[in-house]
C-alpha cells in the first residue's frame, strides 16, 4: 500500500509544479519550498531543543497558537519550530513571531522526511487537528520521537475505518498520546485499539479567549455604530451577501458590518450598489460616510474579531458552501449566531445549536425568523448571548491540559 501511496505523493507534488505555471496558490506552495531545506539547515543549529509544530493552515495555527505561546512562556529551554503545509497559512502568519523558525513543510517523500528530521531533530512533535503524514508519521515512529495530536476529532466515514485505510490506522501508533475533542472520538479510537486518547476538549476556545482579551478599540467602528444596535458579518461568501443585504434594506434601523472572506471586488460593489441604506468600504469611508451609511463592508484584515466586540448579533458566513467558517469568535463576545446548511462537521455549531446559542438558516426566510425575535425582545436577546457566553468559557482549558501532559516527564 506504501508503494501506492508514495507515487501519489510524487504525482501531488509534480502536479503541483505544474500547476504553478497558472495558479497563484500552486506558485506559492512550490516556490516556498525551493531551497527550503538549505534555508532550514542555515537557521536551524546542532544541539538546539526543540518542539515541533505542524499545522495544515491558518485556521489550525489559530488552534495551535496557545500551545506554542505556553510553551514559549513556561519552557524557555526549547526552541520552538512551526510548519505549515498551505500557503494559505504560511503567507500569512510566516513573520509570526511566537515560533524562532517557521517554514513549509516538506513534500511527504521519503527521502525529503528524513533529510528534514535529520536536520531540526525534534525532541517533541505536535500536530494540530489532523494531517497524517504516512512518511513522516512513520520516520518520526522509527526515530523514537515523542509524538502527539492535539484537538483532534474522528469520524467513522474517515480514512481510518475504511477497507483500505490500515496504513492510517498505523500511522496512529506514531502518537505517544491523542488529545481528542470530544468522547465519541475517543470511543471510535477504541475500537480501533487506542486508548491512549485523552479527552482535552478544542484549543480553539482558549484562543478566542485570548482575543477578546486583546480586542482593540476602533475608532472608526464606533462612530459607525453612533449609539445604534449593530449587526457584523464575517468571513461571508456571495449567497451569504445576498440575503444580509436583503436583511438590512428590511432593517433601516439596524447597522451592518459585513466582512467578505475574500475581497472580490465585484461582489463588494453588488453589496454597495444594492443597500438601500447606503453603503461603504471601510477603506475608503470618510467620517461622514461612517456617519450615514448603514452598511460598512470590511475590506481589510486583522480587524474581525475586535469588530464583533461591537456587535449584538453576528452572521458566520461559509454555510451555503463547504462548510461555516469560525463561529467562536463571535461566541465569545457572547453573541446569538446565524449560518447556512453546511454545519455538521462543526461540533461547536451543533453544540451552540442544541443550546439555542446559534440558528442555522436556509434562506432569507429563516435568516428573518431568527432575527426578528432578537431584535425586538430583549430578555430573549440577553438570554441568547448568556448562553454564548457560558458555553466558550465552560470549554476553555485544552492548553493547559495539553502542555502540563507533554512536559510531565521532562
Amino acid at each position: 500500500m506504501m508503494w501506492l501511496y508514495n507515487i501519489a505523493m510524487a504525482t501531488y507534488e509534480a502536479g503541483v509544479n505544474l500547476a504553478s505555471c497558472w495558479y497563484p496558490k500552486a506558485k506559492l506552495w512550490s516556490d516556498g519550498r525551493k531551497g527550503q531545506e538549505e534555508r532550514i539547515r542555515k537557521s536551524v543549529s546542532k544541539g538546539e531543543r526543540i518542539v515541533w509544530v505542524h499545522v495544515a493552515s491558518l485556521g489550525e495555527f489559530e488552534q495551535g497558537r496557545p500551545i506554542i505561546e505556553k510553551i514559549r512562556a513556561e519552557h524557555p529551554e526549547y526552541k520552538i519550530l512551526l510548519t505549515f503545509f498551505s500557503p494559505s497559512g504560511y503567507e500569512i502568519r510566516k513573520n509570526y513571531t511566537g515560533a524562532d523558525y517557521i517554514f513549509y513543510l516538506p513534500s511527504d517523500r521519503p527521502r525529503n522526511v528524513r533529510r528534514f528530521l535529520d536536520i531540526v531533530s525534534p525532541e517533541i512533535a505536535i500536530f494540530v487537528k489532523y494531517e497524517f503524514w504516512l512518511n513522516m508519521l512513520a520516520e518520526l515512529r522509527a526515530r523514537k520521537i515523542k509524538t502527539y495530536i492535539v484537538s483532534a476529532i474522528f469520524r467513522r466515514n474517515s480514512v481510518f475505518f475504511r477497507s483500505y485505510g490500515e496504513p492510517w490506522r498505523e500511522a496512529l501508533n506514531t502518537f505517544d498520546t491523542i488529545f481528542v475533542q470530544d468522547e465519541p472520538s475517543k470511543e471510535l479510537l477504541s475500537e480501533l485499539g487506542y486508548d491512549n486518547s485523552v479527552v482535552a476538549g478544542d484549543t480553539r476556545f482558549d484562543r478566542v479567549a485570548q482575543i477578546a482579551a486583546a480586542a482593540k478599540r476602533i475608532d472608526s467602528i464606533e462612530q459607525f455604530k453612533a449609539g445604534k444596535r449593530l449587526f457584523v458579518a464575517g468571513s461571508t461568501w456571495g449567497p451569504d451577501e445576498d440575503i444580509l443585504v436583503e436583511l438590512a434594506n428590511r432593517n433601516p434601523q439596524i447597522k451592518f458590518v459585513i466582512a467578505p472572506h475574500e475581497m472580490d471586488d465585484e461582489r463588494i460593489a453588488k453589496i454597495i450598489d444594492t443597500v438601500k441604506g447606503g453603503a461603504v468600504r471601510f477603506t475608503q469611508a470618510s467620517p461622514a460616510d461612517l456617519q450615514s451609511k448603514q452598511v460598512l463592508v470590511l475590506d481589510t484584515m486583522g480587524m474581525l474579531s475586535s469588530v464583533y466586540g461591537y456587535a449584538d448579533w453576528a452572521y458566520i458566513g461559509g454555510g451555503f458552501g463547504v462548510g461555516i467558517h469560525n463561529t467562536l469568535e463571535a461566541a465569545t463576545f457572547g453573541l446569538p449566531i446565524a449560518f447556512g446548511p453546511n454545519y455538521a462537521k462543526f461540533k461547536e455549531a451543533r453544540d451552540m445549536i442544541s443550546l439555542g446559542a446559534a440558528c442555522s438558516i436556509n434562506d432569507f426566510e429563516g435568516l428573518n425568523a431568527w432575527f426578528e425575535p432578537l431584535r425586538d425582545d430583549a430578555n430573549l436577546l440577553a438570554q441568547t448571548s448568556n448562553i454564548a457566553k457560558e458555553y466558550t468559557s465552560k470549554h476553555q482549558g485544552a492548553t493547559d491540559i495539553f502542555v502540563r501532559a507533554i512536559f510531565a516527564g521532562n
